[in-house]
């Protein structure tokens, strides 16, 4: 049987993203995105920035301008996203009549920032909805920005909800929302890793994620002139926090996010192993390198195989045959 069919039986398989989201929020740095990600492929989102990271004073002129670029040609790939203003804002529901309204068809997600609870998020989901279904999209996914009190409170409830696929942690409105108490250098490393409120949050946001299957986002590192510290900040968001993904605000940023998240060469060549004589077993527990495996590491190791190929990583023909077989003949 196919992997997928066999190792998630009964329950959903974890929603798999690309591991760099791209902000981007002038015309010149959309486009700019753009060709980076026509050159290399969609290995990264972008997401077009209408809140923080745009200007203000032309809030529906720069809607407008988004929905245009959304059904450009050069948005081929599908993979670009957009960030509304926040729920409260005055042009929130400009922006989701413009954007959703115009480009539904080719959103990759919509970004929700600063709800204070679930019941915001419902409310702003009937809104998305109302917009995508007239213009024929059905079930557009939504991400959602955990950066209030509120938010973290219901992380959970907002999970769980079928159509948001990532949760993103914003650190710098999280850290003022706490008007001093928590130091400024809490939003940068080292802080942002030792700083106990900021880890309690880190760590819940990517609890509930694991648990009801969806993606958790790293917040942005505002170094943008060492890619060193970029790369030790997502090293670090991976393996001690448990996020798959992680923010770019500048184009020197995506490669060092990309990398911290793509699986080694070496666990690659494992799993394609250790799965390609699961299957031959039929599933059943195997020895590989004097170790047991069962159908609870196969599907660390299916994952692993994922997210592979998500990064643009060349894979073992074993591993290319696994992935790329069909169900119905697998089955």
């Amino acid at each position: 049987m196919h992997p997928s069919e066999v190792l998630f039986q009964g329950t959903r398989q974890p929603l798999l993203l690309p591991a760099c989201d791209h902000y981007a929020g002038s015309e010149k740095l959309m486009r700019k995105s753009i060709a980076l990600q026509q050159e290399i492929g969609p290995l990264f989102d972008i997401t077009f920035d209408c809140e923080d990271g745009a200007s203000a004073g032309s809030e529906a002129a720069h809607a407008e301008l988004v929905a245009s670029m959304l059904r450009d040609d050069g948005n081929k790939f599908h993979r670009i996203g957009a960030r509304v203003h926040d729920l409260h804002s005055a042009h929130f529901e400009r922006d989701i009549e413009i954007i959703v309204g115009q480009a539904a068809a080719q959103l990759a997600y919509v970004v929700l920032p600063k709800p204070d609870s679930v019941a915001e998020v419902r409310k702003a989901l009937d809104l998305v909805n109302h917009h995508a279904n007239k213009a024929g999209r059905q079930g557009l996914p939504v991400h959602v920005l955990i950066e209030t009190h509120g938010a973290l409170r219901d992380v959970h409830d907002i999970a769980a909800l079928p159509q948001v696929e990532c949760l993103s942690f914003g650190i710098m409105d999280f850290v003022s929302s706490h008007y001093g108490a928590v130091p400024g250098n809490a939003m940068r490393t080292p802080g942002q890793f030792t700083h106990p409120l900021v880890v309690r949050a880190k760590l819940e946001i990517a609890a509930a994620c694991h648990a009801h299957g969806k993606v958790p986002s790293h917040n942005v590192t505002t170094e943008i002139k060492d890619p060193a510290v970029v790369a030790n900040d997502a090293q670090r968001a991976a393996a001690e926090f448990g996020y798959t993904r992680m923010w770019s605000i500048h184009p020197n940023q995506i490669k060092p996010v990309i990398k911290a998240f793509t699986p080694r060469l070496s666990e690659v060549n494992e799993a394609a192993h250790i799965l390609h004589d699961a299957m031959s077993a039929q599933w059943g527990p195997i020895s590989h390198g004097g170790r047991l495996h069962d159908r609870a590491s196969y599907r660390y190791y299916w994952t692993v195989l994922q997210r592979a190929r998500l990064a643009g990583l060349t894979l073992p023909e074993s591993a290319i045959a696994l992935l790329n077989t069909p169900v119905s003949e697998a089955s």
